[in-house]
């Protein structure tokens, strides 16, 4: 069985990964090791009172209480603080990484993981659970199949208000870097090859005197080599969520909601052609992935590369759209 390790104990690690470990665990016997989860985190107080996981004092004394060899470490650092975290893991053995997106904030740094990757044969696997979404098969179902012709355009809308996070963090630099790199790899994914066609993006404003530079909201459309057009807008200080995709096709359109959170985990797609059809069902993505990702550790089956070379390409799209954007900071940027 693998041995999974926190690596930052935050709401991704503490709130995301330690809960979907505990559904993984019930629901594939033999995966995932069982007790307590070991962990550690920069922050001396964080994750103490946390039911489930053992705290060190430091990365190696965590480490130490655990095989590197059958180690699954999750890196749930803030993305600016990623390389470090990455190059103590490999020095201390282990090879196994599974890394909250995004991988990186820059394009230097992404080559800097890249490299380390190679040189210590690291298996990196970034999360991106919108990959093994229910959803995103059912759409990458239509545009294979091309019930309703061939795919024209795909347009995702991603809204939450991040006020609170935002203020009291610096992890995340710009809104690009929280909820655009999940809708990145899939219109990837759904429609191949891509490059920029625009970027822009707003501060957000607190109050009178409150301003973070860039973390209001994000846009971006693409131009993929298939012909689709792709657009991905991001607005953090909207007062309501929403994760929507819409795919325009010849004669028809699909219209999907993921889930907002990990209270509710069912997605639901409506679909309208020669007829209007309306489905909602269950879309525990991120437990699906992980079970998957640990599969794969397990059995010796083939490296992440396809992955991580999908994931550095959305990285690269990124980091273009937030140098194209930041130029100019409208004021609005219109719904």
């Amino acid at each position: 069985m693998l041995q999974p390790l926190v690596v930052g104990l935050g709401r991704a690690g503490v709130g995301l990964h330690l809960r979907v470990l505990a559904r993984a665990r019930s629901c594939e016997q033999g995966l995932i090791a069982p007790g307590p989860v070991p962990a550690w985190d920069p922050r001396q107080d964080a994750g103490q009172q946390v039911p489930g996981l053992s705290v060190r004092d430091s990365l190696t004394a965590a480490v130490s209480t655990t095989d590197p060899e059958s180690t699954v470490a999750h890196v749930c650092t803030p993305p600016v603080a990623r390389l470090e975290v990455i190059r103590q893991l490999g020095a201390l053995g282990v090879r196994k990484l599974v890394v909250e997106k995004p991988l990186a904030t820059g394009v230097d740094e992404l080559l800097r993981i890249d490299r380390l990757r190679r040189e210590l044969g690291l298996e990196v696997v970034v999360v991106a659970h919108w990959l093994a979404s229910e959803l995103t098969r059912r759409l990458a179902e239509l545009v294979r199949d091309q019930p309703f012709g061939a795919l024209r355009s795909i347009t995702f809308t991603q809204h939450k208000p991040r006020f609170s996070r935002s203020l009291s963090t610096n992890g995340h630099p710009t809104a690009f870097d929280v909820e655009v790199p999940h809708s990145l790899g899939v219109v990837l994914r759904l429609a191949g090859p891509a490059r920029l066609l625009s970027a822009e993006r707003t501060d957000m404003r607190v109050g009178d005197d409150v301003v973070l530079p860039g973390m209001g909201s994000a846009r971006l459309a693409l131009g993929h080599e298939s012909g689709v057009v792709s657009e991905i807008f991001s607005d953090l200080t909207s007062p309501v969520q929403q994760r929507r995709v819409r795919l325009e096709f010849e004669r028809g359109s699909a219209t999907g909601h993921y889930p907002l959170s990990e209270n509710d985990d069912h997605a639901q797609l409506t679909v309208e052609g020669p007829q209007r059809a309306h489905h909602v069902f269950r879309d525990d993505a991120l437990t699906a992935f992980v079970v998957a990702t640990y599969r794969a550790f397990q059995s010796g089956a083939p490296s992440a590369e396809a992955g991580f070379q999908l994931h550095s390409e959305a990285i690269r799209l990124m980091c273009e759209a937030k140098e194209t954007a930041r130029g100019s900071t409208p004021e609005e940027i219109s719904t």
